[in-house]
């Protein structure tokens, strides 16, 4: 794991657009750095059986990753829309999948155990040594940039937003951290200046790793309090997002890690985005592209 590159983006916008590059870790994703957290604040009493998380693939990656330098099996409870490109980077790693209904998946996050599985879970959102992990990112900003008006994140479980929202609120107080959620499933969006979280209407996606059917009531509270804005994006805005990020930067995303720059695009301060993660299979990328092309 690496200080991921922080470049800045040549585009014609009203705003100042730095970018994050959290895609070029080795797992192509940002889940290294709370996997690698996690796993090895626990002692090996707590990992020996083996280590198992619930995730749509960049999650199980990292855990994977961990696993497999400490020599223990790996299992990931994975829903059953998640990406080939992401499948296949959990075998590779060694991984073993259990591939269930979205609303199995959900429920298993929620209770942390699914029948037959031992050994440590580790929790892709509420785990605080992950989002201990994740906070790195927010304390290499607040080292790299001055005057930075906004970070721009994208929201899935709220593991990552409060990690670095965290860090920042503690040494850049004046940062505003906003959030970005696919606009097919959007529940912070919908949820941020009510008292409670709103029930909404979810749509899977090809933005896999972003947004979902409703908030961690844990997480709904961390956001309350460190989350300044959150906006819900149009598909096709992602879509021009990654189109913009492979043209101008050579740099591949995935829906998530392209959901922070489309929001920058709308915006007319100095801002940096999140570019989460790279894991996109292959025949979406390529249509997208196409897209573009053809209009």
């Amino acid at each position: 794991m690496h200080e991921s590159p922080l470049v800045r983006l040549d585009v014609d916008a009203p705003c100042e657009i730095w970018l994050k590059l959290e895609c070029l870790q080795p797992i192509g994703s940002f889940k290294l750095r709370g996997a690698t957290s996690a796993i090895r604040q626990a002692g090996p009493e707590e990992w020996r059986a083996g280590v198992w998380t619930t995730s749509a693939g960049n999650m199980a990656q990292g855990v994977c990753w961990v696993a497999r330098e400490l020599g223990v099996p790996a299992t990931v409870v994975a829903p059953d829309h998640a990406p080939r490109a992401k499948l296949d980077a959990i075998a590779r790693l060694g991984g073993e999948v259990i591939l269930v209904p979205f609303d199995t998946w959900w429920e298993t996050m929620e209770s942390g155990s699914y029948p037959g599985l031992d050994g440590m879970f580790v929790h892709p959102v509420l785990d605080e040594r992950v989002m201990a992990g994740n906070a790195v990112i927010g304390l290499e900003l607040a080292e790299r940039l001055d005057d930075i008006d906004t970070v721009l994140v994208p929201w899935g479980g709220g593991g990552l937003t409060s990690g670095i929202a965290s860090a920042l609120k503690a040494l850049r107080p004046e940062v505003r951290v906003v959030t970005a959620e696919p606009q097919t499933g959007a529940p912070l969006a919908a949820s941020l200046g009510h008292e409670t979280p709103q029930e909404i209407e979810y749509t899977a996606s090809w933005v896999d790793g972003a947004g979902g059917r409703s908030l961690v009531p844990a997480m709904w509270e961390r956001a309350r309090e460190l989350v300044d804005e959150a906006v819900a994006v149009p598909l096709a805005e992602v879509e021009e997002a990654v189109r913009l990020l492979a043209t101008r930067t050579g740099v591949v995303a995935e829906g998530a890690g392209a959901l922070a720059l489309a929001v920058a695009l709308r915006r007319d301060d100095r801002c940096v985005c999140i570019v989460s993660g790279a894991n996109i299979d292959s025949h979406v990328f390529a249509e997208i592209l196409t897209r573009s092309r053809d209009s």
